[in-house]
């Protein structure tokens, strides 16, 4: 079985090279809050009627992304006093809208819908157009179906926000916008009696191969290459757009950032120029070689929840028919190569990495 990662060599997301085994001697547990896991917020899949004031345009010129600015919140009837500051890499280079995060103070959630929660990461429109809207939609609905097939996943809630900018900056003060708030990740391994884990590498053969498995066909299945069981350059730990959780049974790569995959097809997206794919909307299978019966057992589990993933699709709030019925066609060419099961796994062990 082939090893995964390797720390302080940039790897180009399009190679095919095999990668050397990295012996991990130290393991960095991040602490976890007791009251993380109390939450209802990602209970329940209605959308959250929310009110976000405070000095938007203020805040989108801040230079340093760990500056938070004071903001109103307002849910349920509830209004809380957050803090909130800039969010992500590669979106707010694109994005006229950034990605935010919410710092909440647990003393002012108390018996609300945001009880037990602490830092949120706020997925935003990116830009004012109606494509934009409906490009976060779909991404939602990515988070949802990868739901479906793994308990360890980030659960996501979708809010309708009004925003409102008090320093007046922005061309219009008031305005709603879609928004999904993720489940945050010492959340998410609390949820799963596991441990959030940061390492500079992981092995093939240290993770939980079902859910590996699971993963790669995932990601062939909306059309996302922006992922790699690899550290970036940028950062200290692996892996990229995943987080890594440890439970007794073993280690699991979670999967995050949908954006750039072809269900998506953000108007931003362009693929990485060494897969030799012209559009995201051409899949590239990326996942490493793994015994071809945990292929198999995944693909048959997608199969099966085949029409829970087309549900997802059609419900998801605020789609057109029409943008229903394109993101349909896309997933369900998926399902047409899958048909051919024995074809399709064949095509995998040829381009596993």
């Amino acid at each position: 079985m082939r090893a995964i990662v390797r720390r302080g060599r940039r790897v180009s997301p399009g190679s095919r090279a095999t990668l050397a085994l990295v012996q991990i001697p130290v393991i960095v547990l991040l602490a976890l809050s007791s009251n993380v896991g109390a939450s209802p917020l990602f209970e329940d899949s209605s959308v959250v009627e929310v009110k976000l004031s405070g000095p938007l345009s203020s805040l989108f010129e801040t230079a340093d992304d760990r500056t938070e600015l004071p903001f109103s919140f307002t849910a349920n009837g509830a209004e809380h006093a957050v803090k909130v500051r800039l969010r992500g890499k590669s979106r707010r280079r694109v994005c006229e809208f950034p990605p935010l995060r919410l710092n909440f103070s647990a003393a002012d959630t108390s018996q609300t819908t945001f009880a037990g929660q602490d830092k949120l990461k706020l997925v935003t429109h990116c830009r004012g157009s109606r494509a934009a809207q409906v490009d976060l939609l779909e991404e939602y609905a990515a988070y949802r179906i990868f739901n479906l097939l793994s308990d360890f996943s980030f659960r996501v809630r979708l809010l309708h926000i009004t925003y409102t900018d008090t320093d007046g900056g922005l061309k219009e003060s008031t305005f709603d916008r879609y928004g999904f708030l993720i489940e945050p990740a010492p959340g998410l391994a609390e949820r799963v009696d596991g441990q959030l884990t940061e390492v500079p590498g992981v092995s093939l053969g240290s993770l939980d191969v079902d859910q590996i498995a699971t993963v790669f066909i995932f990601q062939y299945l909306i059309g996302n290459t922006d992922w790699s069981l690899v550290t970036n350059d940028e950062d200290d730990a692996c892996c990229h757009n995943g987080d890594l959780i440890d439970t007794e049974s073993g280690r699991y790569y979670v999967p995050y950032d949908f954006d750039l995959s072809g269900m998506v097809n953000a108007r931003y997206a362009r693929p990485d120029p060494s897969l030799r794919i012209k559009r995201v909307t051409q899949r590239r299978y990326r996942g490493f070689c793994i015994p071809g019966e945990a292929l198999e057992d995944a693909l048959d589990k997608i199969m099966a929840r085949r029409a829970d993933i087309m549900n997802v699709i059609a419900q998801v709030t605020r789609l057109s028919t029409k943008e229903i019925a394109a993101t349909t066609r896309f997933i369900d060419k998926f399902f047409a190569e899958a048909g051919n099961a024995d074809k399709l796994l064949a095509s995998f062990e040829r381009r596993c990495l």
